[in-house]
């Protein structure tokens, strides 16, 4: 019996069909798009990726849209119109940045990407980029580098008046040696920081020799240790052409030894701190004072050399001469007799008083070691421990437990209904934060500081008005909503709270 074409179709397969007990139904591609959608948004809600910008693009929407690559993988990204308005620099290609957002996928694509919230500019990279096309402009070249004056008349200082880093400064130079100070005041973190650095410099290398303010022989260009962000000023390229086109040596002092800036590249020394700089600038007077003393020294051992030579030859004269022993002989002998003899009766008398020593020694070695152990019992007593050592801490501890629990009082979430502020709840008991929540329930609770007041919200929810004007005073609804509370007096005329 032959069989029908149909009937062999689907024995070889080429037809879908169930199968009995199969509950594994086929997906479409919408269905396993929106199923990738949520699991990649569910495992990667927030991240924080870090990579070099690239095919930046805006759209007329107002949107961005770009992609984040390293050497090894390329991410798609999107910045939603309201994320880059608020943006602090130009997104360009090239620059490398840390973006925050979650991971999502687009369907329409078959791709995931990044949905950013922020962007923030990688520093350390942009640094590296920086120094590398100032170095190729010849800006740190070794041979451009100036030999400090020795002995500078005037230092100029550019720094904040305020900070510790002046006080250093003027500390050490005293100490070592005493100069000629001028200090052009600047900030030097923030806002307009690198223009005032940069005019610094630039100022203190126009100040003309001879003239009536003294210009000064080297700049020392300081500021205490921070992060990256809090030295940055000393990073931007206005202040790094101003340290190399200044005509007069220039001593980097920014932040701690471990701190490097583009400042530092360009100065001709750089100080590991402040204080460092200012040991650098002048040498130590005591030392030059002592070279002086040596230099007079030696011009006084100059001058005497001639008069020991004279002692010189006439010692060699006297050599020549008849011995002085000869002449003494026989009265050497006699006194070397009459020496032996007092030697021994010295000696016998040094015997006898040392055995009387001893005797009296041990009495008065037995006195001192009773004084020393009465001594030592009352400093014992002096020392010993008071209750004040352990009961002082139990104090302090106490103190600083007060005065977190009055800090715990003023945080309290109901603490602000004592100046007038109020809660608005939900009728159950959820709590409003929105005018278009508010709107969209009927009934509303407000909590004060003194109980509950339940309120009513109108059919139709106001127009929209600045935030800082009331809507004008509406009347009742015919039939008011039932009320869940309390009952309250009434109130002929209800104010849209949410106008």
């Amino acid at each position: 019996m032959a069989r029908s074409p149909s009937s062999s179709s689907e024995s070889n397969g080429l037809l879908a069909r169930s199968r009995d007990g199969d509950n594994a139904e086929p997906l479409t591609i919408s269905e396993i798009s929106q199923s990738l959608k949520r699991t990649v948004e569910d495992r990667f809600g927030y991240v924080r990726l870090r990579g070099e910008l690239s095919g930046v693009k805006r759209a007329a929407s107002g949107h961005m849209y770009c992609a984040l690559k390293d050497d090894k993988a390329v991410l798609d990204g999107v910045m939603w119109r309201g994320n880059t308005g608020r943006l602090a620099f130009l997104p360009e290609d090239g620059l490398e940045v840390i973006a925050t957002g979650k991971l999502t996928t687009y369907p329409g694509r078959s791709k995931y990407q990044i949905v950013m919230d922020s962007l923030e500019i990688a520093l350390l990279a942009l640094l590296e980029k920086t120094r590398a096309r100032l170095e190729a402009e010849g800006l740190f070249a070794r041979e451009k580098k100036r030999r400090l004056p020795f002995l500078p008349r005037t230092i100029g200082v550019v720094t904040s008046p305020t900070g510790s880093v002046i006080r250093d400064i003027l500390h050490r130079l005293a100490d070592r040696f005493p100069s000629h100070v001028l200090v052009w005041p600047v900030l030097v973190q923030g806002q307009g920081a690198a223009e005032q650095v940069a005019g610094a410099i630039r100022g203190f290398s126009s100040i003309a020799p001879g003239g009536p303010v003294a210009r000064p022989d080297v700049v020392i260009v300081a500021r205490g240790g921070g992060s990256i962000e809090d030295l940055w000023s000393f990073n931007e390229e206005m202040v790094v052409r101003a340290i190399a086109e200044c005509t007069i040596p220039v001593i980097s002092a920014v932040g701690h030894e471990t701190d490097t800036t583009l400042a530092d590249y360009a100065a001709d020394q750089r100080a590991p701190t402040p204080t460092a700089a200012a040991e650098m600038a002048v040498p130590v007077r005591v030392d030059l004072e002592a070279t002086v003393a040596d230099f007079a020294n030696r011009q006084r051992r100059a001058v005497h050399r001639p008069l020991e030579l004279g002692r010189e030859r006439l010692e060699a004269r006297v050599r020549r001469m008849p011995k002085i022993e000869a002449l003494l002989q026989p009265q050497a002998q006699r006194l070397d007799e009459l020496s032996e003899r007092l030697r021994r009766g010295l000696r016998d008398r040094a015997g006898r008083g040392r055995e009387e020593l001893a005797g009296k020694s041990a009495r008065l070695n037995r006195r001192l070691l009773d004084q020393a152990l009465e001594s030592r019992k009352s400093t014992l007593e002096r020392v010993r421990l008071t209750p004040s050592l352990v009961e002082r801490p139990i104090v302090e501890r106490q103190r600083r437990l007060d005065a977190l629990s009055r800090l715990v009082e003023q945080l309290h979430p109901k603490k602000p209904l004592e100046r007038g502020y109020a809660i608005v709840r939900t009728s159950d008991g959820g709590v409003v934060t929105t005018r278009d929540d508010a709107a969209a329930n009927a009934a509303l609770s407000l909590e004060f500081k003194d109980g509950e007041l339940a309120v009513g919200v109108g059919d139709a929810p106001a127009p929209a008005q600045a935030p800082v004007q009331k809507a004008p005073p509406q009347a009742p609804p015919q039939t008011p909503p039932k009320r869940k509370s309390r009952p309250s007096a009434p109130n002929p005329a209800q104010d849209d709270l949410f106008g």
